[in-house]
């Protein structure tokens, strides 16, 4: 495989090398009275190449290889606008700008180049920028995702959360970062993303079975997370964060500084975030049969605090651009003392009482260091792009030695490891993705690619529940689209996945008695090795259909999604749940077939879409708890199995979106999933942690100016969530809730200098509600209490004198 990768590398580099000079694209840029718009940018998406128009409103693209380009052209308060333009020799386009009344779609932040993208993609898909996300700033980039509509979370926390998509998430969701798909510890619900929001410039949403082009893992969705944008020519911007939350007194900063001269480029950010212990409309928890008081209403050590950097540096040419990134994130998070490990009533409530930003015993502490180069040749009709990545995933649970089962009950000093480390995860990941992408006229086009990774995960402390293993994913796949019409695109895919998952086995390091009474104790194997290959086919057929103001599409798929080492080899107590996980090394591939439909319709003051899915799993992979309780390595703690079990799925999303006047505009999402176990010891349940049925209204209002404040606007969300009755045992049914969000802000000159400014305050009312997919649901923890956060931008940009 290596030689392969290096052979592809030299082969590219000669035929860049023989590039030519390339075209030019040229025009003006003028708004609605026909004079010209100086400082508006032009960008052709395909390439990241653009341009800032003179002062007489003109604009010059140069290097450009023969092919179809989106080209997109914004200015501050005018409608973005955006076209697909042939380039075969020099051209000039010229284009006038409308005002801008406010977008219809408020829920995301948009321009017309994401609404093209969602009208030719087939599967239900979400685009939003960096403005979106502070404007609806969360403890983590997923927290500020659950806005959207299918889009929720598992809260670890304040500062951890983990994706579901349609009530699918851990390894059913795929996490991809500047085009590679970021590994970490996902398996556990405690373990959250390790992504700098702050860091990120756009993302996609995939809704539905993406295994297509991202492979196994994206049979319930995928978040595509792009964390840099080209610069423009001999230019140099950044911007300084400053952001401060209330409830759990966070304070924060990011720093960003980027340049470019002609070809060369480079970039660089830094985000400290320090927190306490967040705080809750109660004050007391009820743990199992414990009643845990809280004091001040807070769920102590849940503080934590986070450092990352970001670096990138990169090249690009006429039909060649290459960037290297690397990024580093570091976190240490406090777990809620009382549910961890330890007996609720045994916990030294004065000890952790005395600092609310004290990070004590059990905490996490987590790096993740990552290198990616991404790569891009174009020349012609063919485009081709390499992404390779290094990433190792660092992950250390420290608590205090507790003697469970026949664990010594003082901690001999001859062992390797701390005695207070309790679980260590090291992990390496390799990955590789080379895509080709062929568009022989202006209708039809070909996509195909091979996508790999290989992980080396180790272990190390002295709890157990997964053992050491190496992984391989490849696969290959290709998908032709033909446009019938400007109306009428179809889609077809087809991919192959061969996977080799290998554990080591794992013997405790203390002794345990056996049966009878002459026998020695013995050290217990608690996995043996493993050594499973799997291959499957997965195929897609989508069709989209677009008059003026109408939109449909529908997908049909079959995903696939290997089984991970927990599922195979799991075999420890989950200190989190009180529970005694067993995997299954039997277990097959899990395979899904999905039904994704979507209808939008759109006129000037209105708009309203739905998009429905069906799915059906003939062998879903869940955990199943018995009546058995074990013995060995705790106080009885309840088994649970992985099992398999037949289950069916549907449910959808409803937008609608009204403008009253043209500042002010009305908005309604809402949501609904349906999951039953249709085989199996739990046959007619449901699936953890689904989510129940919600809707939120929205209305907001917003100007190009009031006063010295540009573009301010204030919203205000009203979301109601219905109860979860539906749950599989250990969940408890979930109240109905409802809860109002405040958000508003704007940008503000000082001397000159632009200022955005975004106040948010979340749970406005501090009503104390249950999320049935919280993490602490279980325990009886609500949500967080009354938020409010203040985020304050201030972008600063100059040019580079040119040589």
């Amino acid at each position: 495989m290596g030689k392969i990768i290096l052979l592809f590398w030299v082969s590219m580099i000669a035929v860049t090398a023989s590039g030519q000079a390339g075209f030019e694209l040229s025009g003006q840029v003028v708004d609605e009275n026909n004079q010209p718009l100086p400082g508006a940018a032009v960008v052709l998406h395909s390439t990241e190449k653009g341009a800032v128009t003179n002062l007489e409103g003109g604009y010059s693209i140069k290097g450009l290889t023969a092919g179809i380009y989106s080209i997109e052209i914004s200015f501050m308060g005018y409608k973005p606008h955006t076209d697909t333009i042939q380039i075969s020799k020099d051209e000039i386009y010229n284009a006038q700008l409308a005002v801008a009344l406010i977008g219809l779609e408020e829920v995301v932040i948009n321009d017309n180049y994401s609404e093209q993208r969602k009208r030719e993609e087939p599967l239900s898909r979400e685009i939003i920028n960096d403005t979106y996300l502070k404007q609806h700033l969360g403890g983590s980039l997923m927290k500020s995702l659950e806005r959207l509509p299918g889009v929720s979370t598992i809260d670890i926390g304040s500062g951890q959360s983990k994706p579901l998509i349609r009530g699918l998430g851990f390894n059913r969701v795929v996490v991809v970062e500047n085009g590679i798909k970021h590994e970490g510890q996902q398996w556990g619900a405690d373990h959250g993303l390790e992504i700098d929001q702050y860091a990120v410039n756009h993302l996609e949403v995939i809704k539905g079975p993406a295994s297509l082009r991202y492979g196994s893992d994206a049979i319930g969705g995928v978040i595509d997370v792009k964390q840099y944008a080209l610069p423009l020519e001999y230019t140099v911007k950044g911007e300084v964060d400053l952001v401060g939350k209330t409830n759990n007194n966070l304070l924060g900063t990011s720093l960003f500084i980027a340049a470019r001269k002609k070809s060369l480029f480079a970039s660089f950010r830094a985000t400290l975030l320090d927190y306490g212990d967040y705080k809750v409309p109660t004050d007391s928890v009820d743990i199992y049969s414990y009643r845990a008081p809280l004091y001040e209403h807070h769920l102590r050590n849940t503080a934590g605090r986070e450092h990352d950097l970001h670096g990138a540096v990169g090249y690009v040419g006429p039909t060649f651009q290459t960037t290297f990134l690397v990024s580093n994130v570091n976190s240490k998070s406090g777990f809620f003392a009382n549910a961890h490990g330890l007996e609720p009533r045994n916990v030294d409530a004065d000890l952790y009482d005395r600092s609310s930003r004290d990070i004590l015993y059990p905490f996490q502490q987590v790096n993740h260091f990552k290198v990616i180069n991404k790569s891009r040749w174009q020349w012609d009709q063919v485009e081709l792009s390499a992404d390779l990545g290094v990433q190792r995933n660092f992950r250390q649970e420290w608590s205090q030695y507790t003697s469970h089962g026949y664990m010594p009950a003082v901690f001999p000093d001859a062992m390797d490891f701390a005695a207070d480390l309790e679980r260590q995860f090291d992990k390496y990941i390799y990955s590789g993705n080379i895509r080709a992408d062929y568009r022989d006229d202006s209708r039809t086009s070909f996509t195909a690619g091979i996508s790999s990774d290989y992980q080396d995960n180790q272990i190390d402390g002295r709890g157990f529940i997964i053992p050491a293993y190496r992984q391989l994913n490849i696969g290959s796949y290709f998908i032709a689209k033909h446009a019938f019409s400007k109306k009428s695109l179809l889609q077809l895919g087809l991919r192959y996945d061969y996977g080799h998952m290998a554990t080591q086995s794992y013997s405790d390091w203390f002794s345990s008695p056996v049966d009878g009474a002459d026998a020695e104790p013995v050290y217990l194997q608690r996995a043996a090795a493993i050594n499973r290959y799997f291959s499957n086919f997965s195929w897609s057929l989508g069709y989209n259909y677009n008059l003026e103001q109408l939109s449909l599409k529908a997908n049909v798929g079959k995903s696939f999604r290997m089984p991970i080492a927990k599922e195979l080899a799991a075999n420890g107590i989950n200190y989190h749940h009180f529970s005694y996980e067993v995997g299954d090394p039997a277990l097959s591939p899990e395979i899904s077939y999905q039904l994704d439909l979507g209808v939008e319709y759109q006129r000037a003051k209105y708009a309203i879409g739905a998009t429905p899915f069906f799915n059906y799993f003939p062998n879903y992979i869940y955990l199943n708890p018995t009546s058995e309780y074990d013995r060995l390595y705790g106080n009885g703690n309840q088994i649970y199995y992985y099992a398999e079990s037949k289950v069916l799925r549907y449910g959808g999303e409803i937008h609608a979106h009204y403008q009253i006047t043209a500042p002010l505009q009305l908005g309604l999402i809402g949501e609904y999933v349906y999951s039953e176990q249709l085989s199996g010891d739990k046959k007619g349940f449901t699936l953890p942690f689904s989510p129940p049925a919600s809707l939120l209204f929205n209305i907001k209002y917003q100007k190009n100016k009031i006063r010295f404040i540009e573009h301010p606007y204030l919203s205000v969300d009203w979301r109601l969530a219905s109860s979860q009755q539906n749950i599989v045992p250990p969940e408890n049914p979930t109240d109905a809730y409802q809860v109002i969000n405040l958000a508003l802000g704007g940008n503000v000159r000082l001397y000159k200098q632009p200022v955005n400014v975004s106040l948010q305050v979340q749970n406005l009312l501090n009503q104390k509600y249950f999320n049935h997919t919280s993490y602490y649901r279980l325990i009886n923890v609500p949500e967080a209490g009354r938020n409010l956060i203040l985020n304050i931008s201030v972008p600063f940009s100059g040019n580079i004198k040119r040589e």
